[in-house]
């Protein structure tokens, strides 16, 4: 059911929704819901996609299913965003960003609730009184996080068969007297307080508790100072033992600041968040700077799903990675932000519930220290997409899907294993070009390339023409026996509209070749094709048919580009030299040839051009008055 059937009932049912703060839900024929959104003014914001007024590429797709709708009121916009996240996590719609990968994420967490509370991995449900450090996607590293904070900070671990004793014991009886118990392993090698021998009371234990606390979210300053005051003092109370183990703890937290290559200010506390996007996935790269320190580095995967703006796309990851997170930084660095930063804001506020009333801030650096932070983010978000890729087989899947989806849809006899596609190049007839690119198993096939001069001289632009010449050479009986330019293609698409594959096709047919051909018009990527009389194929809004359509047609347009631009080139170079007296071929060749290129021609003084063995200074000077002349 398309949305034209439904707009006069939605649009009445549209007059009854307030202008007030809330939630949207769009939902298909069997109610489903499509997808799931928030707006400052519900019925102002769901007309526009009535109205088809929303730019995103998905709305039309997305409202061609949508049969029904709901909508909650909010207070506030702050309300409005927790509510979205909440229900896009409830019904999944397909039409929202979401997490590739949808799984629970690993977090070191503290039992602030046992009398000695333990540090422990964990992915379970949050606890009231447990208090969770992360996320980490990184589950050796954060094994490894935990053992470099027990070096540092003596702690128990909730998987020592001692301490769960312990634990159940003072359960039983908060009182009980701990003096003579049997040690653990942990406690003999220096890694746990010995609570289970009465070595440690609960309010010792406590304070190494909030040590570890500080240590684990990256306030490293003061509590280094701490140790090294604790050093000293056991120095001069000539307690050398005490003395060396508070060396071992700074040698081991500086250990980890001399492994940061990264020059970073040491007052900058922030989350720098890198992305790195495709056409169909996204790769997400989180630097966790805590006091001039990278102590967490995340990677995620997004599937953005159809082609919603890069505002939407870091919305939702910003709401779905920071309602896991437990530490809340002040600063937010980004490479763009959307209209919802300020409600984004004001939400990470509430969390960090600062005393001094400080607030969260979304950036976007244009220059220093925190540029360079995101662009090392931007890089990694690269390789972390091109990991996915590699481990999942991406590429590979993705190409048999668009394959199969082109079969499908431009009714082909198989899968098109071959595609060559034409552009033309050329303004108002002059210097016309024309590219061939051939991509083989959905993947560019650079060897089989072509490029071709279009011979005709009309004057005009007539891609028509055009198309037919360039079609004819290649599609010739002799290009067709010459084994360099491969096999006959499955799919041959030019670029254009009807017009173009009209030409197409009788210069095909003229040569008695029956070779499935599509016009691809550029405004909307439509498809034409020959058999139908409804009007063009138009590709699902982020299909992989879609996507590999576009890379071929791209591929295409840049390969004739680059070649209209080298023969417009020479051209002009060609055209201006043989201006000046008394430089014949000879001359010109030296000229060019000395300075490597026209353009540093252009640039040379009369002296560097008289320099030129060969050419002389009359002829230079000649040659500076005709390059200059029109400000070549």
């Amino acid at each position: 059911m398309s949305v034209l059937d439904n707009l006069p009932t939605i649009k009445e049912q549209l007059d009854a929704v307030p202008q007030q703060p809330g939630v949207y839900l769009w939902k298909d024929a069997q109610g489903k819901v499509l997808y799931v959104g928030k707006a400052k003014q519900l019925r102002s914001r769901m007309r526009q996609y009535v109205n088809l007024q929303d730019e995103r590429m998905m709305i039309p797709r997305l409202m061609e299913q949508v049969a029904s709708f709901e909508y909650l009121v909010t207070g506030s916009e702050h309300e409005s965003l927790v509510l979205e996240k909440n229900l896009i996590n409830q019904y999944a719609p397909p039409f929202n960003v979401d997490f590739r990968d949808d799984k629970s994420y690993p977090f070191i967490a503290l039992t602030k609730g046992d009398v000695f509370p333990a540090i422990k991995y964990t992915r379970e449900k949050p606890v009231p009184t447990t208090r969770y450090f992360g996320p980490y996607t990184d589950a050796r590293a954060a094994r490894i996080v935990i053992d470099v904070a027990r070096r540092v900070v003596p702690i128990c671990q909730a998987s020592c068969v001692e301490w769960k004793r312990l634990r159940r014991r003072l359960e039983a009886d908060p009182s009980l007297a701990l003096a003579g118990e049997k040690p653990c392993f942990d406690s003999h090698v220096g890694l746990g307080p010995g609570p289970c021998t009465g070595a440690c009371s609960p309010e010792e234990y406590a304070k190494q508790v909030r040590s570890i606390e500080r240590f684990l979210s990256g306030h490293r300053r003061a509590f280094i100072e701490e140790i090294e005051r604790e050093m000293h003092q056991a120095a001069a109370d000539l307690d050398f033992e005490r003395a060396a183990r508070s060396k071992t703890r700074l040698e081991t937290i500086r250990s980890l600041q001399d492994r940061q290559h990264v020059q970073i200010p040491p007052a900058l506390s922030a989350d720098v968040i890198g992305f790195y996007r495709e056409e169909t996935i996204t790769g997400v790269h989180v630097l966790t700077v805590r006091e001039g320190i990278v102590i967490i580095s995340n990677e995620f995967v997004l599937d953005k799903g159809f082609d919603v703006p890069d505002g939407d796309l870091i919305d939702g990851f910003l709401v779905r990675y920071y309602e896991q997170a437990t530490d809340v930084p002040r600063e937010v660095v980004l490479e763009q932000v959307s209209e919802d930063a300020a409600t984004i804001e004001e939400w990470r506020t509430s969390k960090l519930a600062s005393k001094h009333g400080a607030r969260v801030r979304l950036t976007v650096p244009q220059r220093g220290d925190r540029l360079e932070l995101l662009e090392l983010a931007q890089r990694n978000a690269r390789h972390t997409l091109m990991r996915y890729k590699v481990r999942t087989r991406y590429d590979e899947e993705r190409i048999n899907s668009a394959l199969l989806q082109l079969e499908s849809a431009l009714a082909l006899d198989k899968p098109p294993l071959r595609i060559e596609c034409f552009d033309i190049s050329t303004i108002h007839g002059c210097h016309s070009v024309a590219s061939m690119v051939v991509f083989t198993a959905g993947a560019p096939e650079k060897a089989q390339y072509r490029r071709f001069k279009v011979r005709l001289d009309t004057g005009e632009a007539n891609d028509f023409a055009m198309i037919s010449e360039v079609l004819g050479r290649r599609y010739a009986p002799q290009r067709m026996a010459d084994e360099r330019f491969g096999a006959c293609p499955d799919l041959l698409i030019v670029d254009g509209g009807k017009p173009q594959l009209t030409a197409a096709l009788q210069q095909l047919a003229a040569l008695g070749l029956d070779i499935p051909v599509a016009g691809l018009a550029k405004a909307d990527e439509e498809l034409f094709v020959p058999w139908s009389d409804t009007g063009p194929i138009v590709l699902p809004s982020g299909s992989e048919a879609l996507y590999l359509v576009k890379q071929i047609r791209d591929e295409a347009h840049r390969f004739a580009i680059t070649f209209h631009r080298e023969l417009r080139g020479k051209a002009m170079t060609a055209s201006v030299l043989d201006d000046v007296t008394g430089l014949g071929p000879k001359r010109k060749k030296l000229a060019l040839k000395a300075f490597g290129s026209f353009k540093k021609l252009c640039e040379a003084d009369v002296e560097a051009i008289a320099a030129v063995q060969g050419i002389p200074q009359d002829v230079a000077a000649e040659i500076f008055a005709v390059l200059h002349q029109d400000n070549l």
